[in-house]
């Protein structure tokens, strides 16, 4: 645990420094290597916030993760809000041309898209001048709006004494008994190594036991099978976000839809709009929802959506009631997930991060994916490759409900130790199963 809160804080702060650093890159390569600490640091948070809220409510994780996954649909439709004001409808670089083309540059703004740098070739931009753009305050303004986070896990740390140069003065939010019943194992066997562990481990096993060749050690070909399944049925869904949220607009205002740019500009916004609204309805509805049935109907909406907008290629109405019912079906997609594969795997937080960065590959490689396909045959490949891909996302959660019969379940020795039993506490004030 403690490992992970400072694995935490380091990489918060790095995003703070990050985006204070921009604005002050003007080399490509100096402004490349800060972006990939961002997403490194990026990366860090996903991974070992949805890793630790696994290993610590375990059954009760899926309201949790739900929690979590709103908070950054929530914060994408947000910071996007933050730094509009910034953005300038007019040329960064004042010259003698810069009027003449000043009416142009709304459109040229909302066409720069990476699968077709050609619509610019007919602009005069004008390269040399005075520079002009306020763009810089909503990079330190992020900055400055993250800095609280680093602050509060380092809070946290200190309060659960943690931080080396501070152990003696602090009170712990939690006291062990109330931290040992949220840190639970999930087998009897487990119960005998987490009494021998000190108590400030809080029963958490080290940051990188999953990488541990002794975890693999007699397992079988489905444990392997649930955790590919699961990383490929979210390789496809985040996937999907990704290469919708960028290239939605584009698809928009081109054939045969030709949507007005300032409205088409209104589609992503749905979209993540709809994404946030969807992870705040799940969390009520994981509460009494299991989460292969919430993966089932996210996966079949999914499908059925791109299947409508294919069918009424031609409506706008429908494209946008399309993008609200499909970030509505994704929203839940990637926390009940999780919740699932943990759930067949009995919450060893280790498929977290197969499955996050499964995820993240899909994110970033179905994007490149598609915006080369839409270069080569046209708009209308946006609409097939979602289909494609919906289509392969249902199939591979078909094979891990297969791999999930398949995979050998607890005896019922362990059901003394099942983290659906209420904890109750002995006479000694500890809590018992």
């Amino acid at each position: 645990l403690a490992q992970s809160l400072f694995a935490l804080f380091a990489s918060s702060l790095a995003i703070s420094l990050v985006f204070a650093i921009i604005p002050l890159c003007h080399n490509v390569v100096v402004l490349a290597v800060v972006m990939a600490v961002a997403g490194l640091a990026m990366g860090c948070i996903d991974t070992i916030s949805n890793m630790q809220l696994v290993k610590i409510y375990q059954k009760d994780s899926a309201i949790f993760l739900q929690a979590l996954h709103f908070f950054v649909g929530f914060g994408a439709l947000l910071s996007p809000l933050i730094a509009d004001p910034f953005l300038s409808d007019t040329n960064c670089i004042l010259s003698n041309s810069t009027a003449n083309a000043s009416s142009n540059l709304p459109h040229i703004r909302k066409s720069l898209v990476p699968h077709h740098p050609g619509n610019l070739s007919h602009y005069d931009l004008p390269m040399k001048g005075m520079v002009v753009t306020r763009v810089s305050y909503a990079f330190w303004i992020m900055a400055l709006i993250n800095l609280p986070v680093p602050i509060a896990v380092f809070f946290l740390l200190y309060k659960e004494r943690m931080v080396p140069c501070f152990n003696g003065s602090s009170h712990p939010l939690l006291s062990a008994d109330e931290l040992a019943m949220e840190t639970r194992p999930a087998e009897k066997e487990d119960l005998s190594t987490t009494v021998q562990r000190p108590r400030a481990a809080g029963g958490h096993d080290d940051l990188f036991s999953c990488c541990q060749s002794k975890n693999f050690r007699g397992a079988s070909y489905t444990y392997f099978a649930v955790h590919i399944t699961g990383a490929l049925v979210l390789f496809m869904t985040d996937g999907i976000v990704g290469e919708y949220s960028g290239f939605i607009y584009s698809y928009a205002v081109e054939e045969p839809l030709s949507v007005v740019h300032k409205v088409a500009g209104y589609l992503p916004s749905l979209f993540w709009g709809f994404i946030t609204l969807g992870r705040l309805i799940s969390i009520p509805v994981s509460y009494r929802m299991k989460p292969a049935t919430m993966v089932f109907i996210n996966v079949v909406g999914v499908l059925v959506t791109f299947l409508l907008l294919l069918i009424f290629s031609y409506s706008v109405v429908f494209l946008f009631v399309g993008t609200a019912s499909l970030g509505l079906f994704l929203s839940s997609t990637f926390p009940s997930m999780l919740a699932y594969t943990e759930d067949i795997l009995q919450y060893k937080g280790c498929a977290t991060t197969v499955l996050v960065t499964g995820a993240g590959i899909g994110e970033m490689v179905l994007q490149l994916l598609v915006g080369s396909i839409i270069h080569d045959q046209g708009s209308y490949s946006f609409l097939v490759c979602g289909m494609i891909f919906g289509g392969l996302a249902f199939t591979f959660y078909a094979f891990l409900l297969f791999f999930h019969r398949m995979y050998p379940k607890p005896s019922s020795d362990m059901d003394g130790a099942s983290p659906d039993k209420p904890a109750v506490m002995d006479d000694t004030g500890q809590y018992q199963r």
